[in-house]
């Protein structure tokens, strides 16, 4: 049996997309949500898990806010 939750019709390939192609080093999960066809809570939700597999990096930011990068090391792999 699957796990439970509805299957994530983005791939990770196409979060990480949206960090390789974005002018900007650090984006919010609204900017990412922006890019893609999830929503606010469901983007969140995969950029949590693409920290806990060492694909993105994240920080809080106040209360309730984050911001997500892509590491120096991945971003340097992909633009060789």
């Amino acid at each position: 049996m699957g796990s439970p939750g509805r299957k994530p019709t983005v791939a990770d390939e196409d979060i990480l997309a949206v960090f390789r192609q974005a002018s900007d080093p650090v984006l919010t999960t609204q900017e990412v949500s922006n890019e893609l066809e999830i929503g606010h809570r469901g983007t969140f939700d995969r950029l949590k898990k693409l920290v806990e597999m060492d694909d993105l990096s994240m920080k809080k930011v106040g209360d309730t806010g984050a911001v997500w990068w892509y590491p120096a090391a991945l971003r340097n792999k992909y633009q060789s």
